[in-house]
C-alpha cells in the first residue's frame, strides 16, 4: 500500500519528468486529427498567436523562456509596480457640458465607489466656468480631480487652483491632474504643440502642489488611430521624453519633472496583453529615468483606460465583458488609477444604468475579487515576464526609431507616426475582416433580431489629427446597409442555405454559413432544412430569398454542386456561393469558409442584393 507524504499532496518522485519534445508529439497528433501533418518546432509554431510587432504567444512556456529579474514591487525598475501594494483609483469619466448634471453625476460616483473624477472641460464640454459648480459639495482634498481641458487647459487649470485656494484646500493634500498635454492634443488636432501653459503649470505645481501633477502623457490618441501596444509604449517614452526636456529646461530637476507626469494607456480585452504592456511601460521609463540620472524617480504613475477601439456598437452588452476584462488586465499590471467607460460609450452620451456598471467593475474586482490585496499578481508567470520582456525592447526600438527622426512632435508633424500606424491598422484590419480577429456580437455570433440602444449624442471629440478608428467599423458599414434597406423595404436582403443531404453532412457549414452572412446584416433562410438537386429551383422560389448558398461536404459536392449552381441561377438567384473554398466548386459566384475575407464576400452580396451602399 502506498502512503501518502505527510502533506498528502505532494507530487510522488515516481512520475517520470516530460520533455518538450514528448509535449509537441501529443501536439502533432491532436492536430493530425484535423489534418495537419506537423511536428516537433512546427506544430508547435502553428499554435502560436501573432500579437503584431513581431510578437507571437507561444502554447507553451517554461521556465527556460527567462527574462531579467523584474525586481520588488515599488522598487526600480518598477516593472511589478511604482507602488509597494496593489489597488486603484477608481476614476470615472464625465462628458457633460451642464454644470448642474454634471455635478449630479459626480456626486452619485463619488458616494458610489468612484475615488476621483475625470472631467472634459473646454469646447464641447464642461464650460470652464462652470467647473466651481459642477464640483459643488465634493470634498477637493480627498478626491482628486483630472482634468482633459485641450485648448483651454491653462484658463481650467487656473480655475480648479483658484477652487482649491477658496475652498481651503491645504496643497499638500490636493491630488489629481490638470491635464496639460501638448503633444496628445497635435496628436488629436493636427495642431502644433503649444508649451507655455503646460510648463508654466508644472513649475508651479512643484513649488505649492506636491501631489497634483500638470502634465499627462496620453498614449490614447495613437491606440485610438490603430497602434500596436508596443507602437502606444514607443510614442508614450518619446512624449514623456519631450516633456522631461523641456520641463527640465524651464528650471526643474529631472526627479521633480517626472513627479509632474502621468501616463495615460488604453486597456484591452486581452488581460495579459494589457498586464505586460503596463509592465513593460514602467520598466521603460524606468530606463528613461536612470539615463536622465535620476533612477529613484522612474516610478511612472499610470491611468489606464478601457479601450474604445474594442467597443461595439452592435450587441453593445457584450462590451460589458470586454471592459470587465481590460479592468482586471489594468489591475493585475499595476495601474494607478483605472477608468471603465460605460458599455453603451460608443452610442453616444452613456445613461446611468451604463455609468454604474462601469463603476461597480472596479468595485467588484477590488472588493469581492480581492485583487488590490495582491501586488502583481501575475508576476513570476513565464508567459507575462516573457511578454514583458518582449513588449519592453520592441518598444525601446520605435522609441530609438522616433528620437532619431528629431523626436515625437517632428515625427507628428512629418506624419511618420501616423504612417506607422495606419500600416499597422491596415494589417489588423485583414486580420478583423478575415475574421482570424473575431468580434463577437459582430463578425461572430450577430443578433440580426436585437432591439437597438438609442442614446443622446456626446459631445464632439477633438478631430484633425490622428484618426479614431473601432474594430466594428468594416462591418457597421454592411449593418447600416441592411438597415436601411429594412426601413426602406420592410424585410432584410435574404440568402437561401440549400442545405444538401443529411443534417449531418450539411450541418456544420449551415451554422458557419448562417454566422457569417448575419455579420452583413443578411438574414439566412434555411426551411426546408434539406434539399436536392431536384428540388432546390423549387424550394428557392419558395424562400423570397434573392441569394444562394449551398451548403454539404466535399463529397457531395462533387457530384451535385455544379447542377444544383446551374438550378438556382436559373431560378434567379442574384448570387450562388457555396460555403466551403473554391477548389470544391470553382464555378460558384463566391466561396465563404474559414479564413475567406468575410467584408468582401459580404460586401459583394449586399451589392448583388441591390441594397444601396
Amino acid at each position: 500500500m502506498t502512503v501518502l507524504p505527510d502533506d498528502g499532496v505532494s507530487a510522488p518522485d515516481a512520475f517520470p519528468p516530460a520533455t518538450r519534445e514528448q509535449w509537441r508529439e501529443l501536439v502533432a497528433g491532436v492536430l493530425r486529427k484535423s489534418g495537419r501533418e506537423l511536428s516537433g518546432e512546427e506544430a508547435e509554431r502553428a499554435l502560436s498567436t501573432d500579437l503584431g510587432d513581431g510578437i507571437s504567444v507561444r502554447p507553451l512556456y517554461t521556465a527556460d523562456d527567462t527574462a531579467p529579474d523584474p525586481g520588488l514591487p515599488g522598487f526600480p525598475p518598477y516593472v511589478r509596480g511604482s507602488r509597494p501594494l496593489g489597488g486603484w483609483d477608481v476614476r470615472q469619466r464625465h462628458l457633460t457640458a451642464d454644470p448642474a448634471a454634471a455635478n449630479e453625476a459626480i456626486l452619485a460616483d463619488l458616494e458610489n465607489g468612484a475615488t476621483s473624477v475625470w472631467l472634459t472641460v473646454g469646447g464641447a464640454g464642461l464650460p470652464v466656468a462652470g467647473l466651481g459648480r459642477a464640483l459643488d459639495g465634493v470634498y477637493l482634498d480627498l478626491a482628486p480631480v483630472v482634468l482633459e481641458a485641450g485648448a483651454e487647459t491653462g484658463a481650467a487649470a487656473q480655475e480648479l487652483l483658484r477652487l482649491l485656494d477658496e475652498r481651503g484646500v491645504d496643497p499638500a493634500q490636493a491630488a489629481g491632474n490638470l491635464g496639460a498635454d501638448p503633444l496628445g492634443l497635435a496628436a488629436r488636432t493636427g495642431a502644433p504643440a503649444a508649451y507655455d501653459d503646460a510648463l508654466a503649470l508644472a513649475v508651479r505645481t512643484a513649488e505649492r502642489y506636491p501631489r497634483l501633477r500638470a502634465l499627462t502623457v496620453d498614449a490614447l490618441p495613437y491606440h485610438e488611430a490603430g497602434a500596436s501596444a508596443a507602437q502606444e509604449l514607443g510614442a508614450s517614452l518619446a512624449t514623456g521624453v519631450a516633456y522631461l526636456r523641456a520641463l527640465t529646461a524651464a528650471g526643474l530637476d529631472v526627479a521633480a519633472a517626472c513627479g509632474r507626469l502621468e501616463f495615460r494607456y488604453a486597456a484591452t480585452a486581452d488581460q495579459f496583453l494589457t498586464i505586460a504592456k503596463l509592465r513593460a511601460a514602467r520598466r521603460t521609463w524606468a530606463r528613461v529615468a536612470q539615463a536622465a540620472g535620476a533612477p529613484a524617480a522612474g516610478g511612472q504613475h499610470q491611468h489606464a483606460v478601457t479601450s474604445t477601439v474594442m467597443m461595439t456598437r452592435r450587441d453593445p452588452y457584450v462590451n460589458m465583458l470586454r471592459t470587465t476584462l481590460a479592468c482586471l488586465g489594468a489591475g493585475v499590471g499595476g495601474a494607478d488609477a483605472v477608468t471603465v467607460l460605460p458599455f453603451d460609450e460608443a452610442l453616444g452620451r452613456p445613461d446611468a444604468f451604463a455609468r454604474r456598471i462601469a463603476r461597480n467593475t472596479s468595485s467588484i474586482l477590488l472588493e469581492e475579487s480581492h485583487l488590490g490585496q495582491v501586488a502583481d499578481a501575475a508576476g513570476g508567470s513565464w508567459y507575462v515576464e516573457c511578454l514583458t520582456d518582449e513588449l519592453a525592447h520592441r518598444a525601446w526600438e520605435l522609441f530609438q526609431e522616433l528620437e532619431a527622426a528629431g523626436g515625437q512632435e517632428r515625427a507628428l508633424s512629418a506624419g511618420l507616426v501616423g504612417e506607422r500606424i495606419a500600416a499597422t491598422w491596415q494589417d489588423r484590419g485583414r486580420r478583423l475582416a478575415t475574421r482570424r480577429e473575431p468580434v463577437t456580437g459582430v463578425s461572430e455570433f450577430p443578433d440580426l433580431a436585437e432591439r437597438p440602444v438609442e442614446r443622446a449624442s456626446a459631445p464632439a471629440a477633438p478631430a484633425g489629427g490622428l484618426p479614431k478608428v473601432r474594430r466594428d467599423e468594416a462591418y457597421e458599414v454592411l449593418r447600416a446597409r441592411s438597415d436601411a434597406h429594412l426601413a426602406a423595404t420592410g424585410v432584410r436582403p435574404r440568402v437561401f442555405l440549400a442545405a444538401l443531404g443529411p443534417p449531418a453532412v450539411h450541418t456544420a457549414r449551415v451554422s458557419f454559413a448562417s454566422n457569417l452572412f448575419q455579420a452583413g446584416g443578411v438574414q439566412p433562410v434555411h426551411d426546408p432544412v434539406t434539399v436536392d438537386a431536384a428540388g432546390v429551383a423549387e424550394a428557392f422560389a419558395a424562400s423570397g430569398a434573392e441569394l444562394a448558398c449551398v451548403c454539404s461536404s466535399d463529397a457531395v459536392y462533387a457530384e451535385q454542386a455544379e447542377a444544383v449552381v446551374a438550378a438556382l441561377r436559373a431560378a434567379g438567384a442574384r448570387w450562388t456561393g457555396v460555403a466551403g473554398k473554391p477548389a470544391v466548386a470553382p464555378g460558384a459566384d463566391g466561396h465563404v469558409f474559414l479564413g475567406c475575407d468575410a467584408v468582401a464576400v459580404l460586401t459583394t452580396v449586399l451589392d448583388r442584393a441591390g441594397v444601396a451602399a
